[in-house]
C-alpha cells in the first residue's frame, strides 16, 4: 500500500501545494481567531478528504494507470474536476487557511489576494456565464480526440490538462457553494446557482451519451500506450463515457440540493429575523405578542 501511494512521477509542486494546505488548515484549527462553526468535525474531513483525493489521482500508481486506461483517465477526472474541488469548497476552508499563515505573511497575502490583477481575473473568471462555458467546455476539449492524443503523448500538456481541470473546478464550485447569501457578499444568489448547476449537467450528458454509444475508437492514443488489461477499445470507451454521463452528472444533483437546503435555511434565518425585530420588548419568537398574564 505504501508502495501504491508513493508518487509516480513526482511533482514538487503538487507535493508541495497539498503538504501547504494540509499544515495551514491544521494550524488555522487551533487558532482562537474563528467562529466554532468554520472549524465543524464535518468541514475538516470533506477538506481532508477533499485534498487526499487530489494527491491520490495524481501523484500515486493511479496516475499511471490513467495514462494507459481510458475509463480510468475519466475517473481521475472525475476525481479533479469534480469530486475533490466539490468536497474541498463544501469545507469552505479559505479563513481557516487564512488564519494558519504566520503573522509575517499575512498582509503580503493579503496585499497579494486583493491586488487589482488579481481581483480582475476573479472577478472575470466568476462572471456565471464564462464559469458555466469554462466548465462544460475544457470537458469537451480535452476530449476531443486529436488533442486528447496529444496530451496523453505529452508530459508538459497532459500535466496542464490535469492542472486546468482541477483549477476550474475549484472556481466553478466555489461559485456555487459559497455558504453565504448573496446580500452577504456571494457573488450569486441560491436560485441561479440551482438553475447554473443543473444545466451544466445537460452538456455531461451528452459528451457521456457520444462516447458510450459512439460505435467507433475515438481514442487510439492508448493502443500506442498499451493498455494495461486485455480489454476492447470500445468497451474501455463505453465505460469511460459512462462515468461522464452518470457519475459526473449527478454531481449537480447533489449539489443542486445542497443548495436548495441552504435557501430554505437562509430564508427562514431572514424570517425569523424580521419577525424577531416586529416583536415587542421582551417578547420572544413563538410566543403571542398579545396575550396578557391572567390576574
Amino acid at each position: 500500500m505504501l508502495s501504491w501511494m508513493l508518487p509516480w512521477e513526482a511533482s514538487p509542486t503538487i507535493i508541495a501545494l497539498c503538504a501547504a494546505c494540509l499544515i495551514l488548515y491544521a494550524r488555522g484549527l487551533n487558532t482562537a481567531e474563528l467562529p466554532a462553526s468554520t472549524r465543524s468535525g464535518w468541514r475538516r474531513v470533506s477538506f481532508w478528504l477533499g485534498i487526499g483525493l487530489i494527491y491520490v489521482a495524481l501523484q500515486t500508481r493511479f496516475d499511471y494507470l490513467a495514462q494507459h486506461m481510458f475509463w480510468i483517465h475519466r475517473l481521475q477526472h472525475l476525481v479533479l474536476h469534480h469530486i475533490g474541488p466539490m468536497l474541498i469548497c463544501l469545507a469552505a476552508p479559505w479563513a481557516v487557511i487564512a488564519a494558519g499563515l504566520p503573522r509575517g505573511w499575512r498582509a503580503p497575502a493579503n496585499k497579494l489576494v486583493h491586488s487589482r490583477a488579481v481581483r480582475g481575473a476573479y472577478f472575470c473568471l466568476q462572471q456565471p456565464v464564462v464559469a458555466f462555458v469554462l466548465f462544460t467546455g475544457l470537458i469537451a476539449f480535452w476530449l476531443w480526440p486529436s488533442i486528447h492524443f496529444r496530451a496523453m503523448l505529452s508530459l508538459r500538456e497532459y500535466e496542464c490538462m490535469n492542472w486546468s481541470m482541477a483549477a476550474d473546478g475549484l472556481l466553478f464550485w466555489w461559485l456555487m457553494l459559497d455558504p453565504r447569501s448573496k446580500q452577504e457578499g456571494a457573488r450569486m444568489g441560491f436560485g441561479p446557482r440551482i438553475f447554473v448547476v443543473l444545466l451544466a449537467m445537460g452538456p455531461q450528458l451528452a459528451i457521456g451519451a457520444y462516447l458510450s454509444l459512439h460505435r467507433g475508437t475515438l481514442y487510439d492514443v492508448y493502443a500506442v500506450c498499451g493498455r494495461l488489461w486485455p480489454i476492447a477499445p470500445v468497451t474501455d470507451q463505453e465505460i469511460g463515457g459512462l462515468i461522464t454521463w452518470i457519475p459526473a452528472s449527478m454531481m449537480s444533483v447533489v449539489v443542486g440540493l445542497i443548495l436548495w437546503q441552504r435557501w430554505m435555511r437562509n430564508d427562514d434565518r431572514i424570517h425569523r429575523s424580521l419577525v424577531r425585530s416586529e416583536l415587542p420588548a421582551g417578547a420572544t419568537v413563538g410566543a403571542d405578542p398579545v396575550a396578557r398574564p391572567v390576574s
